[in-house]
């Protein structure tokens, strides 16, 4: 087994009765996304406990080789998609599978934990959603798309079918291009998943139209 990953948390100050786990993208940490909570007004703040992990610290191909936070190594950038190392996208799957089932030993059940993650951090939330073998609560994928689409065939679970689905682009993004997300979108929504679909005037960033939107989706699950 991997080593666990390390992360930032902000505990629920009454029951714990959800758990959101939010990846982040190439480069940045587990403290990127914890300034959204409280922007996101959630009626059920109080009983969510967030987790922030931080990715394992990786050679990245595309970047000469520099080691940052990262999800898997990117290899190449075309147009549409990136080159990556797939194996990679598979050990850090595994190890969100570990965070995973920490909160289910603490007596949370898989369908009120929510996986979130921002470009990498959202490929390995979809990555792990769509094949957990439980419903869980939702899935957010921010300035994303899913590279391991075409395993879903045989590797997809029953259950993640009806696991809601949040996706959500910049129409000017220039690392993931808009292409790459809106095709993983389209294909998802052929095979019959949950889904829906929200675009911005933005880069490869969040926006507060999207804090918005975010905060619409998860008041829906956490009631």
């Amino acid at each position: 087994m991997q080593p666990e990953l390390n992360t930032i948390n902000i505990a629920p100050t009454s029951t714990h009765t959800y758990s959101v786990i939010w990846l982040h993208g190439l480069g940045a940490d587990g403290h990127d996304f914890e300034s959204i909570v409280p922007s996101l007004n959630l009626t059920a703040e109080a009983n969510i406990h967030f987790i922030f992990p931080n990715a394992p610290i990786k050679s990245v191909t595309i970047n000469n080789h520099m080691k940052m936070r990262a999800w898997y190594d990117i290899l190449a950038i075309s147009l549409e998609d990136h080159t990556v190392d797939i194996a990679g996208i598979y050990q850090s799957a595994e190890l969100v599978n570990q965070l995973i089932q920490k909160e289910i030993d603490k007596g949370i059940l898989a369908k009120n934990i929510l996986l979130a993650g921002f470009s990498q951090g959202g490929v390995i939330a979809l990555h792990v959603g769509l094949r957990y073998p439980q419903k869980m609560a939702g899935v957010l994928a921010l300035s994303t798309y899913l590279p391991t689409i075409a395993q879903l065939s045989y590797e997809a679970s029953i259950p993640s079918k009806t696991t809601p689905i949040f996706m959500a682009h910049g129409i000017l993004d220039a690392v993931v291009a808009i292409e790459a997300g809106k095709s993983t979108f389209d294909k998802l929504s052929a095979l019959g998943y949950s889904i829906e679909w929200h675009d911005y005037l933005m880069e490869h960033s969040v926006c507060g139209e999207e804090i918005g939107h975010i905060s619409v989706f998860m008041n829906s699950i956490f009631v």
